[in-house]
């Protein structure tokens, strides 16, 4: 059985998902697909086989938990998660504290101190983006320990695709960063006429130097305010 947030256990009915209700009525109609059973279902199954799953079940939405889907501001999207022991919290980009900061996240905090003066933190921990509306989604919401896009092909990108969709249908005004070649092919996902659609190269350091300056950071805020939203503040708490 997979195991969800608040210890909820997914059988046989999708309707049983526990998530942020805003998210859950959203997402009513994806819960009961086919395809989701079988996310499920292949989950049950790899945990059956002994492998070790990242990030653990009740993280598994943490990025749906922890922004409410009225809430929604911005949208930042990675690919999967974390692979190693330890890294992955369910939000994209983020580690817990205590974890080294990974490089992708060391040149997006370089390019925060060079858009808005805010220096680095010592930790990876973006909790504090989610409380303000920053929703931190990866594509593939798990994947194998030390397989790194393992889970790329169990069914999770039909899900997020119709996440992307349903915000870009059902909400008016967000700011969607899409960082990579990956990241930027779901722009056909979203109406830019209703929304700010951000691209740049991946703040991986295997993209160089071609993330920085991109100063989406301040465009996003400069965007929110031109619709009356307050801005994000994006420095990450202590």
């Amino acid at each position: 059985m997979l195991l969800l947030p608040k210890g909820t256990l997914i059988r046989d009915k999708m309707s049983n998902v526990k998530i942020e209700a805003g998210w859950k009525a959203a997402l009513a109609g994806e819960f009961e697909q086919p395809y989701f059973e079988a996310i499920a279902s292949f989950l049950r199954s790899e945990k059956a086989a002994g492998k070790v799953v990242y990030p653990p079940g009740g993280l598994i939405f943490n990025a749906f938990d922890s922004t409410p889907f009225d809430q929604v501001k911005v949208v930042i999207l990675g690919q999967d998660p974390y692979h190693n022991p330890g890294e992955a919290m369910g939000l994209c980009f983020s580690v817990p504290r205590g974890v080294k900061v990974p490089p992708s996240l060391v040149n997006i905090y370089k390019e925060l101190q060079a858009d808005l003066g805010i220096p680095a933190t010592g930790h990876g921990d973006l909790s504090s983006w989610t409380r303000q509306g920053v929703f931190l989604l990866n594509a593939m919401l798990t994947v194998e320990r030390n397989r790194p896009q393992s889970h790329q092909n169990i069914g999770w990108q039909t899900f997020t695709d119709a996440v992307i969709r349903t915000l870009s249908e059902r909400r008016e005004g967000l700011v969607f960063m899409l960082w990579g070649n990956f990241a930027r092919k779901k722009k056909t996902l979203i109406d830019t006429e209703r929304h700010l659609v951000l691209e740049s190269a991946h703040p991986s350091p295997l993209a160089g130097n071609a993330f920085s300056g991109c100063r989406h950071f301040s465009k996003a805020n400069a965007y929110l305010e031109s619709k009356g939203v307050v801005p994000v503040d994006w420095r990450v708490e202590g």
